[in-house]
């Protein structure tokens, strides 16, 4: 029997519960908004799977990107109503640990979503992009689009948040580890000393904030040529801060997501390039983990090489490179979600 602790009773998020024929089995999904494409296609694979299985699900969310209290309080919440486990997307992948823990000793089982904790067993498991590859591929791609002028590149890095949470750090770091750049500690963004990094900004993964961040870098150098986002939305509002400046043909932007408006973007050439991921697939293989755990206690095993269960990612471009595998954008459509 779980140890049930308290909950805090601070205002969320909360969809209805699934509505399942068997309810024995119960989970949780805990995701950082209810309003970003990636995390409403995360709802809806998690919800499918919960009513195939047969299992009760609850979802909730924070408010906006980094309202980490209030995925705290869901935890508790979920702990406190006798879950078997918890699905997770953790905006700050450090802070959360503690409550994590908690759920953990009460006999839970939580499993990560796309955003590695730190360090990452402090869940139980990861079901993610590698989101390290995910910043290596358009990386790798923009530097051979430019090619000779790619090292002459000016380049703005937008990123998600001071907090540095992990997927942030690893799309980051593995775009400029792709473009040629020395990340230094590659743990963090922001010491590499590469003098085509114009500069860092956050944008909380929304295109307010990418347009904010866009014109912030574009005020300390207006002749960036290549822009860095951290998801698509980042990549739609810095287009319209560029745009704003009869700039946006001549800036090359890449990003991460896979959403239909981002693969759309790229075929409107908007976005140059964008790292594709599956989070209905992350969203249902978290849910068929749960139920068996319940069942039997098993957990399934990591990618091998990996320390998390890697769900593939694919670079999505009309204008593709040697010695990038790439899949265009019709391709992309077909494979999206948003």
């Amino acid at each position: 029997m779980k140890r049930l602790i308290a909950g805090t009773a601070l205002a969320l998020i909360a969809s209805a519960s699934t509505a399942v024929a068997d309810d024995s089995v119960s989970a949780c999904l805990i995701t950082k908004t209810d309003t970003n494409p990636f995390f409403v296609k995360m709802r809806e694979g998690a919800a499918a799977k919960a009513e195939e299985l047969g299992i009760t699900l609850n979802s909730y969310a924070g408010k906006v990107d980094g309202d980490h209290e209030t995925q705290v309080a869901a935890i508790e919440t979920c702990i406190a109503n006798g879950a078997d486990g918890i699905l997770l997307t953790a905006s700050d992948t450090s802070s959360i640990v503690p409550a994590v823990q908690q759920a953990r000793d009460a006999g839970l089982l939580v499993i990560a979503l796309d955003t590695p904790l730190e360090p990452i067993d402090s869940a139980d498991m990861t079901f993610a992009t590698d989101n390290f590859l995910a910043g290596e591929l358009i990386g790798k791609w923009a530097a051979a689009t430019l090619g000779d002028d790619a090292a002459n590149a000016k380049i703005a890095m937008l990123d998600l948040a001071v907090s540095q949470p992990s997927v942030g750090v690893l799309r980051d770091q593995g775009f400029m580890t792709g473009f040629g750049i020395d990340v230094k500690d590659p743990n963090r963004w922001g010491d590499e000393d590469d003098p085509r990094i114009v500069g860092h900004d956050v944008t909380a993964g929304n295109e307010e904030g990418g347009r904010r961040a866009m014109e912030n870098l574009l005020a300390k150098d207006p002749m960036i040529n290549v822009v860095y986002t951290i998801n698509e939305p980042a990549a739609a509002g810095a287009y319209e801060a560029l745009k704003s400046i009869g700039r946006e043909n001549d800036v090359l932007i890449v990003s991460v997501d896979g959403g239909c408006p981002g693969v759309q973007n790229v075929a409107d050439g908007v976005i140059g390039a964008t790292s594709q991921q599956y989070p209905l697939l992350m969203a249902s293989k978290g849910i068929e983990a749960i139920a068996n755990w319940a069942k039997d206690g098993s957990k399934p095993e990591a990618t091998e090489g990996k320390g998390f269960f890697d769900t593939g990612v694919a670079l999505v471009t009309d204008q593709p490179v040697d010695g990038v595998d790439s899949i265009d954008t019709k391709e992309g459509m077909d494979l999206c979600w948003g």
